[in-house]
């Protein structure tokens, strides 16, 4: 957030206070700045009622005109400008029936968290606290405003954002407010799936995404959202390939060791990519364990469960093809040139081959073929993996040949000769072609005969 925002706010609060009106930045600014952090954005509070906000501000959006929040468009930033207010009685787990216009002390008791119950006077310098933030801030400790199972009865979002703050910030949860977060953690779905969605890609996203995973896991929240992850605990592995235990520990370590900036994508891969191991266990004739075809069980629950949690296309789309195509990393050494370069070029790479690395390191520890890899991308670096074809379509047209679907068998095989370095030019490709086949030859047997 840019000191343009903060100056923003700041001249919001100066003109409803030139009005008569008290306003005050709120919660998670105030938060934030008592502990060193620059805010990512600024809300106020304010003694005005919505309608009197927009006679006051040229430029403004009723984004929640209902709850008394009002959008002001100042300098080019935009500051929420809410009213103080009181919530009535919720009957949905997410959304109060009705709302009262109150004072600050009354607009803080209804939120979540002690530490997001804070107000701040610019103008004075003072923050005002009735809920106890301050100390809680001090002993870096989660705490439910007022009685913790009424909070959550009335928000089941509160569930996740008691996670998600004590994985971000760092700080401890109140034993009384963690025990109604397990009492409560069975109602979540009351949450709609993109809200939930929010929520847990902010856990996987922190660099304490580990505390975050564990958090989940006791307070009961994972059975509930990630049910597929659950199922992985007691579903053994043979140790001589994972001596770390069972596919629960063995993805929980995972998580361990990627680095702190890891993105979204590759950390969902990470909780995704062995999800069928529990229905592929099998023990062959020789008494060892066996996941065959996990890999694209694995990449179906995926998808289901990346679309149940309405996670958009393009995180889909990098996700899946790293669960998918995890197993191909063994077969390395014996891959060809072109198979290798192929695999290479693939726009998802670089993300597989990070879950690639975490794998070996939480099972076995052999990174041989990951060793292998750096090595061949620092032996490609000079020239394009893919470069462009020596031969269209339109060039075995020419030589005599007839379109068919065999002119994709035939263009690879040129291509696979082209990236292994047997063909560096369209004449030599060409002559290789006509070497196979002739404009009379039956084009039924062509693809056997060239490829």
């Amino acid at each position: 957030m840019s000191k343009s925002a903060e100056h923003s706010a700041r001249d919001v609060v100066e003109r409803l206070c030139t009005h008569g009106f008290e306003a005050l930045y709120a919660g998670g600014c105030v938060r934030d700045r008592l502990l060193g952090v620059t805010p990512h954005d600024y809300d106020v509070a304010t003694s005005a009622r919505p309608e009197q906000v927009e006679a006051i501000f040229p430029r403004t959006v009723p984004v929640g005109a209902q709850f008394g929040v009002i959008l002001v468009l100042q300098d080019g930033e935009e500051i929420q400008v809410a009213t103080f207010r009181g919530d009535g009685t919720y009957h949905d787990g997410r959304h109060p029936e009705s709302i009262h216009f109150t004072n600050a002390e009354g607009d803080a008791r209804r939120r979540d968290f002690t530490v997001n119950g804070l107000f701040y006077d610019p103008i004075a310098d003072k923050i005002l606290d009735f809920v106890g933030g301050r100390m809680d801030l001090e002993k870096k400790l989660l705490r439910a405003i007022g009685d913790p199972s009424e909070r959550f009865a009335e928000d089941k979002l509160r569930l996740l954002r008691t996670i998600r703050f004590a994985t971000t910030l760092g700080f401890g949860i109140d034993p009384e407010t963690w025990s109604a977060v397990k009492k409560w953690a069975p109602e979540i779905h009351a949450v709609s799936a993109e809200r939930i969605r929010e929520e847990l890609s902010k856990i996987l996203l922190s660099p304490h995404r580990l505390r975050g995973f564990d958090l989940l896991d006791e307070s009961g929240l994972l059975r509930e959202i990630l049910p597929e992850v659950e199922a992985l605990k007691g579903c053994d592995q043979p140790p001589e390939f994972h001596p770390e235990g069972d596919v629960f520990v063995h993805t929980r370590l995972m998580l361990s060791l990627l680095a702190p900036e890891a993105s979204l994508t590759l950390v969902l891969a990470v909780l995704l990519h062995d999800l069928g191991k529990p229905s592929t266990r099998a023990i062959d004739e020789t008494g060892r364990i066996r996941f065959n075809g996990h890999e694209g069980v694995s990449t179906e629950m995926g998808l289901r469960l990346l679309q149940r949690l309405r996670f958009p296309n393009e995180v889909i789309d990098t996700v899946l093809p790293a669960v998918r195509l995890h197993m191909s990393f063994k077969d390395v050494p014996q891959m060809k040139v072109s198979t290798l370069k192929r695999m290479m070029a693939r726009p998802t790479f670089e993300e597989e081959l990070e879950l690639h690395r975490v794998d070996c390191l939480g099972s076995h520890g052999m990174l041989d073929n990951h060793t292998l890899l750096i090595a061949k991308r620092e032996e490609f670096r000079t020239e394009p993996l893919i470069p462009p074809p020596l031969l269209t379509g339109h060039d075995l047209i020419a030589l005599g040949w007839k379109p068919g679907p065999h002119f994709a068998e035939i263009l690879e095989a040129v291509q696979n000769r082209q990236l292994e370095g047997t063909l560096a030019s369209q004449e030599e490709a060409i002559a290789w072609v006509r070497k196979r086949g002739s404009a009379n030859r039956d084009q039924s047997s062509a693809p056997k005969s060239v490829l």
